[in-house]
């Protein structure tokens, strides 16, 4: 964790407020300054948002009027402005937008049996094998064991990539596992509290039965842990080994109804949310 950063006096150095497990993290308000970001040779801004989606050309001439769009962390007012898409960060309401169109960002519905790999030496078959056609150079973001299904990222953008995967931003992720029962009373309050594993103690953020039936019954975790087999090593510690694991969330991003085998692009509201999760 980062050090407060001292200006001279005596005194406790400032503290980083504490933020609750996979609450998404606000910016803090941003001071309007004079700060050129025109770029004549670019695109009128308020045609930029409507091409993102934020509304109609008029809706978006009605936020910059507003103070509600920053352009490279600053507060642009001026209808006039042209900026690089490629180039220029914006926010609307502390938002990011996704404005360059290079990049890529898709869910895929991982079966089992695929390797958490773009390729395999072995031969087995992996996630690049779902999307050879795409000319864009992906990479996954985590991994899920050959034998665990469900949501996972690709993307060719690095830096959100690599936010999403530090365990300082805790982006929870949600597991349904299914298991063997009855489930003892206390297994809920045993995951909540912390279980102890052979590389330090693990606790999850939350853990409901979903369904029970002789013999077996279906649970849903959330955790941001992101050690090699945890969910199935913590169900196993509290006497419930996993028959079938399927993780279906990341953060704001929902497997839904998205098919084994199949990918889909992240709508924009999704992009953005995932952004705002680590601070981009």
């Amino acid at each position: 964790m980062t050090q407060g950063r001292s200006d001279g006096s005596r005194g406790a150095p400032a503290r980083r407020p504490v933020r609750r497990k996979g609450q998404v993290r606000r910016q803090a308000p941003v001071p309007e300054v004079t700060v050129d970001v025109h770029d004549p040779d670019g695109v009128r801004l308020q045609k930029v948002l409507a091409q993102a989606g934020v509304g109609s050309r008029r809706k978006s001439e009605i936020l910059i009027d507003a103070g509600r769009v920053q352009v490279d962390g600053h507060v642009v007012r001026d209808q006039g402005v042209r900026i690089d898409p490629a180039r220029h960060v914006v926010h609307v309401d502390g938002v990011r937008l996704q404005l360059d169109a290079t990049r890529l960002y898709l869910a895929f519905n991982k079966p089992a049996g695929v390797v958490s790999t773009m390729s395999d030496e072995q031969g087995r078959i992996s996630l690049g094998d779902f999307v050879y056609d795409r000319p864009e150079r992906l990479f996954h973001v985590g991994r899920l064991d050959s034998d665990t299904e469900g949501l996972i990222l690709l993307t060719n953008d690095g830096e959100l990539g690599h936010r999403l995967q530090h365990p300082s931003y805790e982006v929870p992720k949600t597991y349904l596992a299914e298991v063997p029962g009855p489930l003892a009373r206390d297994v809920g309050q045993r995951l909540r509290a912390g279980v102890e594993l052979d590389d330090g103690p693990v606790q999850v953020d939350s853990f409901k039965v979903v369904d029970s039936q002789p013999g077996k019954a279906l649970v849903e975790l959330v955790l941001h842990e992101g050690r090699k087999h945890v969910v199935r090593r913590l169900l196993d510690a509290v006497g419930h080994p996993v028959i079938r694991l399927v993780r279906v969330q990341v953060g704001p991003v929902q497997l839904g109804e998205l098919r084994q085998g199949r990918w889909r692009v992240l709508g924009a509201d999704e992009v953005s949310a995932l952004f705002a999760a680590v601070d981009l």
